[in-house]
């Protein structure tokens, strides 16, 4: 097989010159979808590696199982894009990646295993580069700063420590808003926005559809096509955060129930199970688990809830699927049942959830994605009214549904 090295302006493309060029210790992108910043970051490693025979990298994720379809692949993807894959050992047990010539490595760590975090050695040349990917899934600071630690001591001349924070802006109120672009400018910290429109290899399909979301999903356009901090006007449910919880511990609490709802869906929209633990004397709903995917036949949801271990929960599923209800408790879910439906029982449902505070697991991604673009329909001239827009709202019903139920009196057990 023929190898050859490629023109790296040609390889990366343009937007990204003021990341690419920076020395500091802190190189920071929030970037929408397509925006490049996780192929142009992995880009900048492999060609880093080659310039400094001297430099490691580690990558962190929040979870170690995220890496391998995430970070390594891009990795991997970049040493072949410069024509230079064949410079490095790929491994996936563990995972690593090693540049044969040198002895450098990429490492690759989660949080979710802090004590393999304590102790990081390389046996060439210097730790001075991590890459956090995904870092607003990092809700705790301290998190952060233990990371942020890693990367110290002396560097050959030449040499320079960085770390690099790639991640979608979901929310303003994060962490990383405050502590790296709420400040004065600073040589330590390059804090920059991206979005897909500086990324050339998009094609026309591509930008329309990013033109569609525009048009038909303002709210998330301003994060996920211009990369823009989510802002909380306009939420169905403002009442929210998301942080690491143990749902065992929330248990122990007198009075919780764990409550479960659950929305049909098949070909465009998804099934979506609702897993969560009410606490009412408290007024929290912490949200622990979740499923939701496409086109699942209720053959293939009642296999993927009882494979959660939720065979035994009483979940409450759209009254508007009595035939599904029937088919999934013939399946074993023997405590399925159906939602209250009634006259303004949507309305009803959203104000009950409402009096609470929602504090959703990291883990549970598509329910926090949901719960940033649920928002409250508007007229002609602009001003709300009183209905949410009807998109983004599978798992929305599905925890209506479940507090509902818990509030009628149902007992639960978990």
């Amino acid at each position: 097989m023929l190898w050859r090295k490629v023109d790296i302006a040609e390889a990366v493309g343009g937007g990204y010159a003021d990341f690419w060029r920076f020395r500091g210790r802190y190189r920071v992108v929030k970037g929408s979808r397509a925006s490049k910043k996780s192929k142009t970051t992995a880009l900048w490693y492999i060609n880093g590696l080659r310039k400094y025979p001297l430099a490691n990298l580690l990558v962190v994720r929040r979870t170690y199982a995220s890496l391998e379809r995430s970070c390594y692949t891009e990795l991997k993807w970049a040493a072949r894009r410069l024509g230079v894959e064949r410079e490095f050992e790929f491994r996936t047990s563990p995972l690593e990646i090693t540049r044969r010539r040198t002895g450098q490595k990429i490492i690759f760590k989660g949080l979710d295993d802090p004590m393999k975090l304590a102790s990081i050695a390389v046996e060439c040349g210097v730790l001075c580069w991590l890459w956090i990917e995904e870092a607003f899934e990092i809700t705790d600071e301290d998190d952060f700063n233990t990371l942020d630690e890693l990367i110290r001591g002396a560097v050959p001349d030449g040499y320079f420590k960085q770390i690099t924070l790639t991640f979608n802006p979901w929310s303003e109120n994060h962490w990383l808003k405050r502590r790296f672009f709420d400040v004065p400018p600073s040589p330590d910290i390059l804090a920059v926005t991206k979005n897909y429109m500086c990324n050339e290899f998009l094609d026309e399909a591509d930008r329309r559809m990013f033109e569609t979301m525009k048009k038909e999903r303002p709210a998330r356009y301003r994060v996920a096509g211009l990369g823009e901090w989510g802002r909380e006007s306009g939420l169905v449910y403002e009442n929210y955060e998301i942080r690491e919880f143990t749902p065992a511990d929330i248990l122990k609490r007198p009075g919780t129930k764990a409550i479960f709802g659950l929305d049909f869906g098949y070909t465009n929209d998804p099934s979506a199970l609702f897993c969560g633990i009410f606490d009412p004397a408290a007024h929290e709903i912490y949200v622990f688990d979740e499923i939701y995917e496409r086109s699942l036949t209720n053959d293939r949801l009642a296999r993927l809830i009882i494979e959660r271990g939720y065979k035994k929960e009483r979940i409450c599923a759209d009254a508007a699927e009595p035939k599904s209800i029937s088919e999934l408790r013939d399946l074993g879910l023997y405590r399925i049942v159906p939602s209250r439906k009634g006259r303004d029982s949507l309305l009803s449902g959203i104000d009950l959830v409402r009096r609470n505070k929602i504090i959703i697991h990291p883990c549970c991604r598509a329910f926090a994605e949901e719960i940033r673009n649920y928002v409250w329909a508007t007229d002609a001239s602009g001003q709300p009214v009183n209905r949410p827009v009807g998109k983004c709202d599978h798992l929305m019903d599905a925890m209506r549904y479940a507090i509902e139920d818990a509030a009628a009196g149902a007992v639960f057990s978990f």
